[in-house]
């Protein structure tokens, strides 16, 4: 397994400089993309799955956090608050006070539950400068997640729905967890005192799991303030374990923030709320993708995912018609130019790009291009339309792979 530190600066995908700041990475164009691939992957499989983006701001009033139990159970993981005409204003730890802000701000009824709004939204975390590092652990945090409001009859199918969920993007990603983690509260004080409710969800999350044939551990002390997960650990290049996706159990935001939904008695209920991200943070999505591709992302994923490689300048117009097209069509292309080395010198650097079409005089006589995978295999001379076409296909494909059982 590579290390994401060294090779997405060598690739060019990301960087640090001390005038920005530790633990505060900035993306270049490459890495970019890949980003903005993976957030449209994700926001796609949610709305195939039923949920519904919403935006939120990344500051808030310390009234918010203190509210929600942040300020008093995670303050020393926070930014200090900053003075803002006379209020006290915090960058955010975390999307899911804002979410259920949101939910209170209209009335609901039993009809509309689940409601299920996702967000790709920035958070900040105080970490020590000591334990940053690449993409894993930084300040500045771009969280894939999401909350779904439901009766407490709905429970257990939303949240083996969300680990449905996870699995198949996971599968489409082509990762592979390390273990599945059953995460209970443990000694000391950080954790809400509601025994009755930490016993309810800790027996609904172990129902699901037992149900879903996963094997699983159980690990005292790893819940979050308010509620037991199901954390899905990955091992990075150095074999450390971490965790990148999640489902919580929340009953007790729900009740600090006075949410209801009107049942079909006419009378107002509490409603649970169900934490839940696909890929975690983008940073450590993209850090662990890095490590285990080692470059060489997936199609759907991949910065550029078709280059030209013309043999001369007399087959340069064709090849700038081509990166045309598959741009026309979506693709990301991009022009080997023949100025820059010879055709085996061109194809090396290109190695890690999926589909390597090369465009020589005998291809421009027949109308068709010469493919090179980036395995080495070489496909027969084809239309380039008819390249282009199964390229599409197979990126949408894998897209469908990302399957949701719930209603």
């Amino acid at each position: 397994m590579h290390d994401h530190r060294k090779l997405g600066r060598e690739l060019g995908l990301f960087d640090t400089d001390p005038l920005i700041g530790s633990g505060l990475p900035y993306w270049l164009p490459d890495g970019a993309t890949v980003r903005h691939a993976l957030e449209e992957f994700i926001r796609t499989a949610e709305r195939r799955a039923g949920y519904r983006h919403v935006y939120s701001p990344v500051l808030g009033k310390r009234e918010l956090y203190e509210m929600s139990g942040h300020w008093s159970h995670y303050r020393d993981d926070m930014f200090p608050p900053m003075e803002l005409g006379g209020e006290q204003v915090l960058l955010r730890p975390s999307l899911c006070p804002h979410h259920a802000v949101m939910f209170r701000s209209r009335s609901h009824s039993y009809r509309e539950l689940p409601l299920r709004i996702a967000e790709l939204g920035g958070m900040y975390r105080s970490e020590l400068s000591g334990v940053l590092g690449g993409l894993t652990r930084v300040r500045a945090i771009q969280l894939n997640d999401a909350h779904i409001f439901c009766t407490v009859d709905q429970v257990g199918e939303e949240v083996a729905g969300a680990l449905e969920l996870i699995r198949s993007a996971h599968a489409a990603m082509g990762i592979q967890p390390t273990r599945y983690r059953l995460s209970l509260p443990g000694p000391g004080g950080k954790y809400v005192a509601a025994p009755e409710l930490w016993q309810q969800s800790i027996a609904m999350l172990t129902d699901v799991l037992d149900h879903s044939g996963l094997p699983y551990e159980a690990a005292e002390g790893e819940a979050a303030f308010y509620g037991p997960k199901i954390d899905i650990q990955f091992t990075d290049s150095a074999g450390r374990e971490f965790t990148l996706s999640t489902v919580q159990v929340d009953f007790h935001q729900p009740e600090q923030f006075d949410l209801n939904y009107i049942g079909a008695d006419g009378i107002k209920h509490r409603p649970v709320m169900v934490h839940r991200s696909i890929i975690g943070s983008v940073e450590r999505a993209v850090a662990h993708l890095i490590e285990v591709h080692g470059g060489a992302f997936p199609t759907w994923l991949a910065p550029t995912q078709l280059v030209v490689l013309p043999v001369s300048a007399a087959e340069a117009r064709p090849a700038e018609a081509l990166v045309e097209r598959c741009r026309e069509l979506g693709l990301r292309a991009e022009i080997a130019d023949y100025e820059f080395g010879s055709l085996g010198a061109r194809i090396r650097q290109a190695r890690l790009i999926p589909y390597q079409v090369v465009i020589g005089p005998k291809e421009v006589a027949n109308d068709l291009v010469a493919v090179r995978l980036r395995d080495g295999q070489r496909l027969e001379p084809q239309p380039a339309d008819e390249l282009l076409t199964r390229i599409t296909e197979l990126i949408a494909a894998q897209h469908r792979t990302v399957t949701f059982s719930a209603r």
